[in-house]
């Protein structure tokens, strides 16, 4: 998308969520467009919705508009253009913010938020279904496991850039063309990973409300050579050892003792002091403890993750395939962000996210089996044929909220088919042909640059191909098959000609 068109969506969007006042921070991933709102009232859920070049929209911890992987980061460099002068209009009021219609106008959208009642009463009802997810997921547990994603989600791009140059590194050793470039491609892709544990360790103490960079210098120990020197536990200390948790654990520390400090120190001594015991003690609890035991932590995943995927790669990739959906719904999903990271640290790649990524591709081929069942619904048609290339490059809320979801059966049969794509990658690996990823972050059609497997890149695409067939062909038959009742898609077919006759009659006789 060009700049030109990236600033019409990112002026459209802006008056949508309450204008400059109320952002309180800018940030992005792989496909979302992460909002912190002061007053998330002001956001105007079903009008975002209705732009074109807007996905979806997801209500976390924070403000989330899906954009897709294209878009997403040229509209948050607009965005931010535009917030720039935010204090000379941080008096501003809902007064001086265009409306949802001149908005949409702005960004070549349409006037309107939906085509037909259809379309928007399973839009309806998966926003309340939504809503319902969100006042679950405000547990302790899930409210740190979102905390933990964010630390990791500013790291997917650096991930994914390295994650590919490293596979152009591996394609060119195969073929045994450009050695010289071979090797200068290695540090271009390895120096990153290196330090990981220093960014990790920043993030950590930015979202735990430390300073941070104390907290990437307390970690930084983790990755720093002269540990090899250190003795601890009756051993010698490696570079590295414990990785990213020891790096999350070292950080976390450093931002209580941080907190501890200022609290007892008179502020004429804090400058000096604070930063002083803050990285003698964290630094010396890592070399003494926290990189021995986060270093086991890190083997035993990268030994568990091996092992369950030699023995058992069906059962494997059939549970963690069919349930990755209702994970994400439950938000526990990103639990697994600091287990892919591991794994690429110490692996090179994560062999649990191909497999997470077919349950995608059920969700896809629920979608056309849907599309094709409900004949007569033009307005959810309207709605799969917007959301389905999105959803094959692995961008799934659109389809999730906007049609499986608050359908009901399709959701059960997309997770069918996603069992059954990752049951095809898990045995796949089980018989030796284990494809994993070098970055986390893209999903569906998007991951094939990131593929690596023991028996290079053709290989591995070819297994996750094939999983991702399999995880359409599934996914298709079982929502073809059980997706609907007799009743239900009628009802459904029904509802929608009912409501075109309606509209016919409305509209009286041509003139």
């Amino acid at each position: 998308m060009s700049d030109e068109k990236n600033r019409a969506v990112a002026e459209a969007i802006l008056p949508l969520v309450g204008g400059a006042a109320n952002i309180r921070s800018v940030a992005h991933c792989m496909t979302r467009l992460r909002l912190g709102l002061a007053d998330r009232s002001l956001a105007d859920t079903e009008a975002l919705r209705a732009l074109p070049a807007v996905l979806g929209t997801v209500e976390d911890d924070t403000y989330q508009i899906v954009l897709g992987p294209a878009a997403v980061a040229g509209v948050t460099a607009q965005l931010r253009r535009l917030l720039e002068p935010a204090d000379a209009r941080a008096g501003t009021d809902g007064a001086d913010r265009r409306d949802g219609a001149d908005a949409r106008k702005a960004a070549g959208g349409r006037a309107g938020p939906g085509t037909a009642p259809i379309a928007e009463d399973l839009a309806g009802r998966g926003e309340r279904l939504r809503a319902e997810a969100r006042v679950r997921n405000a547990t302790p547990v899930k409210i740190a496991l979102r905390r933990i994603a964010n630390i990791f989600v500013p790291l997917i791009p650096a991930l994914i850039g390295c994650g590919i140059v490293a596979g152009l590194a591996g394609a060119l050793a195969n073929l045994g063309w450009a050695p010289a470039l071979v090797t200068a491609l290695g540090p271009v892709s390895s120096g990153f990973m290196s330090l990981i544990a220093v960014f990790v360790g920043y993030n950590t103490a930015k979202e735990f409300g430390g300073t941070p960079v104390l907290g990437g210098a307390v970690a930084s120990v983790i990755v720093y050579a002269g540990v090899a020197k250190v003795e601890a536990f009756g051993h010698h200390l490696t570079p590295g050892q414990g990785g990213v948790v020891g790096a999350l654990g070292a950080a976390l520390l450093a931002v209580h003792l941080e907190r501890w400090t200022r609290r007892l120190l008179p502020a004429a001594l804090d400058v000096l002091v604070t930063p002083t015991v803050t990285v003698l003690l964290g630094g010396l609890a890592a070399l003494f403890g926290l990189m021995f035991v986060a270093g086991e932590v890190s083997t035993a995943i990268g030994h568990a993750a091996t092992w369950l995927l030699a023995h058992g790669g069906l059962l494997a990739g059939l549970v963690l395939g069919g349930l990755f959906l209702p994970l994400v719904m439950l938000g526990l999903h990103q639990a697994l962000i600091p287990i892919h990271t591991t794994l690429i640290q110490q692996q090179g790649s994560t062999v649990l996210l191909p497999i997470l990524a077919m349950a995608g591709a059920g969700q896809v081929g629920c979608a056309v089996a849907v599309y094709l069942r409900l004949r007569h619904n033009a307005s959810l048609r309207a709605t799969i044929r917007s959301a389905l290339p999105a959803g094959l490059l692995g961008v799934g809320e659109p389809l999730v909220y906007g049609v499986t979801l608050p359908l009901g059966r399709p959701f059960v049969t997309a997770c069918v088919g996603g069992a059954a794509g990752g049951a095809f990658v898990g045995v796949a690996g089980q018989l030796g042909d284990a494809v994993g990823s070098t970055a986390i972050g893209p999903s569906g059609w998007a991951l094939f640059p990131l593929l690596a497997g023991p028996h290079g890149l053709l290989a591995g695409a070819a297994v996750y191909g094939g999983g991702l067939l399999t995880g359409y062909v599934a996914g298709f038959l079982a929502t073809w098959f059980f997706g609907f009742t007799r009743e239900t898609l009628a009802e459904y077919n029904a509802q929608a000609a009912a409501t075109a006759a309606v509209d016919g009659r409305s509209a009286g006789p041509p003139v």
